[in-house]
């Protein structure tokens, strides 16, 4: 049976990379991610990012992960969906990955990566067809991340952002000749006001 978007408990498979676990988020976690993105990304409003995405139509809890080490969080990403235009206008959902954040102390151990590779097999398993993202496209070139254009795919970025900003990962359920999946992403309201 394919699992929901909503089912977490059918992926709630815990892993061990090194010491670390990697496991979506459960009741009581809020206060430690909102610590973890606040000093990932201090100064900014990151933290208050991540509550209006929990907040949203667009949340999915089963693509809430931490990462989380002797007890501590020290790690989170979030999926969540997006809208994309094709070129007739017709506009089907997405998966997006938005904020990654790991402590500054535990940064250049791996702990992203894993993250992201976690959260992409479970939208692999949703059935999810790719998975967007505006990041640093060195870092995320290396877990399988190509320019959005590639694929037909344009996102709205900040003026300070390269255009390779804009990124794809293509699962495998992707179909290049499913228009459906080439066109415009028009971020949800959850991404008004936030720089």
């Amino acid at each position: 049976m394919k699992p929901t978007r909503d089912d977490v408990g059918g992926l709630a498979t815990f892993r061990l990379v090194a010491d670390i676990l990697i496991r979506p988020l459960v009741a009581g976690d809020a206060d430690a991610v909102r610590r973890v993105v606040g000093a990932a990304f201090h100064p900014g409003n990151e933290a208050d990012f991540v509550e209006r995405i929990r907040a949203s139509d667009q949340y999915v809890a089963a693509m809430e992960l931490v990462a989380v080490d002797g007890g501590e969080i020290i790690g989170h990403l979030m999926g969540s969906g997006t809208s994309i235009s094709d070129h007739t206008g017709d506009t089907s959902t997405i998966s997006m990955l938005s904020p990654l954040a790991v402590s500054p102390e535990r940064q250049r151990q791996g702990i992203g990566g894993t993250l992201v590779r976690a959260v992409s097999e479970i939208a692999d398993r949703f059935g999810e067809p790719l998975i967007v993202l505006e990041g640093d496209p060195t870092y995320y070139s290396r877990l399988g991340f190509a320019p959005a254009a590639t694929a037909g795919i344009s996102m709205p970025l900040p003026d300070w952002a390269p255009p390779e900003a804009a990124q794809v990962l293509c699962l495998s359920s992707y179909d290049q000749r499913d228009v459906r999946l080439r066109g415009r992403v028009t971020y949800p309201p959850s991404f008004d006001g936030f720089s």
